[in-house]
């Protein structure tokens, strides 16, 4: 067969399963889909050899006849996950060198399942950011193009590596993080699918933290179905991380296909926000009919406190950042700066962080340690928290007045071009996570996926908010409105 690279994940499980491909096979395409595909700078760290051991051991597996789901399919890894003897930077300079000798517990969970790492995709340094722009390896390109327009477009971020890779079919699902909307918005500039589940539903040991009461692991796929499918690999309780579930895990894909008769899908007012493009406001009109079509039924709501999700989020994610970063110091691990004769081990930590961290980094360091501040903690990094509490209790009275999941797009707007906020005020770049952010405050699970283009040719996505821990109906709306929308669109391939 030709192209496998270009294969979903349940069509390649059923292609391995039938005997078909091998998962050499499916490895070897990827990874030549890969070397032709530089210009778009979405891996970071390659590991083919680590990969076609890891398909030949699943092919050994296959032939037993009883293998999981993933095995043999080749996938990639956001940056942010620790994986043994493969570098993990978190596309940093200051973690420079940095080679694991342990797994975080959800790559570990899908090499169990047979997965196939072919290597570490590019990002946002830290995951901060929201285009792609701040890595140490340099900005990722999205693989689509305005019609007629050579115009490089931002994949966002921060798991725009991920997005660009699954897009562009370098491998067949990866892995990213969503701190913000960091799985969601790539997913959407990029024409794919990206889940975040509720937080606690993978775990986050092995991680590179950021937000901690905000970070939460999930898949990025082609289709609803192997959403479906990836997050049954990831997801379970883990000893090692304190605030993981305990929660059985359901069988999610048998989930899909389930009338939808009956329930209730919410349209938030409040997102109707003057930054919505017409194109954007249409498809999200149209997500509503094909929902209704379907048997559910469509309210409005009222979510009152979304106006101050935003501000809340830019208090509370940098002051834990400032905290969980402040491990990086050149001691044990990772880049150490050149000291001069008579320098002090403060002058190492403060050479270290300024010449390791790059300037996005810094910049939300010292605000979220400022924040932490005597002067204020109580003023600002406490009135965030209760305006966090908030927020989840707008979507605690939807759900509790019969709301089954909660209809919204998932950006203002098509991706933009590369450097088009460079220089602007960084407000003017938080607001890309404007509707993405509310999910993370309130722990919620949220699922973009493509469902329409704008004028231009680039894709639109639509995102639905599901109950907490109710990531099985949230994969079935999301599969009906999937159906619905019909959305088959690839880019057109330039590089």
């Amino acid at each position: 067969m030709n192209d496998l690279n270009r294969l979903g994940l349940s069509d390649a499980r059923d292609t391995l399963k039938r005997g078909d491909a091998t998962a050499v096979d499916l490895t070897r395409s990827c990874l030549a889909a890969i070397e032709a595909a530089g210009a778009l700078n979405a891996v970071a760290h390659l590991s083919a050899e680590i990969a076609l051991d890891r398909a030949r051991a699943a092919d050994a597996r296959l032939a037993q006849g009883d293998a999981p789901d993933l095995c043999g399919v080749p996938i990639g890894v956001k940056d942010m996950f620790c994986t043994e003897g493969v570098p993990t930077q978190a596309a940093s300079r200051i973690l420079e060198g940095f080679v694991p000798d342990y797994e975080s517990t959800v790559t570990q969970k899908l090499a169990d399942a047979g997965a196939v790492m072919l290597g570490k995709l590019n990002m946002d340094e830290f995951a901060m950011g929201a285009s792609n722009e701040t890595s140490v390896h340099g900005p990722v390109v999205n693989p689509w193009r305005r019609g007629g327009d050579t115009e490089t477009l931002s994949p966002g971020g921060s798991s725009g590596g991920s997005a660009a890779a699954v897009a562009a079919d370098l491998c067949l699902a990866a892995i990213g993080t969503d701190t913000a909307g960091s799985i969601r918005l790539p997913a959407a500039f990029c024409g794919i699918t990206g889940l975040k589940p509720t937080w606690g539903r993978c775990s986050r040991w092995g991680m590179i933290a950021l937000a901690s009461s905000l970070d939460q692991a999930g898949p990025m796929v082609k289709t609803v179905r192997d959403a479906a499918i990836m997050l049954a690999a990831m997801a379970g309780h883990d000893p090692k991380d304190s605030t993981s579930s305990d929660r059985a895990v359901p069988d999610y894909e048998a989930a899909l296909g389930a009338s939808v008769a009956g329930r209730t899908i919410g349209i938030p007012r409040e997102y109707r926000t003057d930054s919505l493009t017409g194109e954007v406001d249409e498809l999200w009109q149209k997500g509503a009919a094909i929902l209704r079509d379907a048997g559910a039924k469509v309210v409005e709501i009222s979510l009152p406190h979304t106006q101050y999700a935003l501000p809340a989020y830019h208090v509370i994610a940098p002051a834990e950042a400032s905290s969980n970063l402040a491990r990086y110091d050149g001691v044990r691990f990772g880049y150490r700066a050149r000291l001069a004769p008579g320098d002090s081990v403060n002058d190492m930590y403060d050479k270290t962080r300024a010449e390791g961290f790059g300037h996005e980094v810094q910049r939300r360091l010292m605000f979220g340690t400022y924040m932490l501040s005597a002067e204020c903690y109580e003023s600002h990094y406490e009135r965030a928290r209760k305006l966090r509490r908030l927020v989840r209790d707008d979507f605690d009275s939807a759900f509790a007045g019969g709301v089954d999941a909660i209809l919204t797009p998932t950006a203002a707007s098509a991706a933009f071009a590369l450097g088009a906020h460079r220089g602007e005020d960084p407000v003017q770049m938080f607001e890309n996570d404007l509707f993405t952010v509310p999910a993370n405050l309130a722990g919620l699970p949220a699922i973009s996926l493509p469902a329409g283009q704008d004028g231009a040719g680039l894709p639109l996505g639509l995102q639905l908010i599901g109950r907490p821990w109710a990531e099985d109906d949230l994969l079935n709306l999301a599969f009906v409105l999937e159906a619905g929308a019909g959305f088959v669109a690839k880019p057109e391939r330039w590089w």
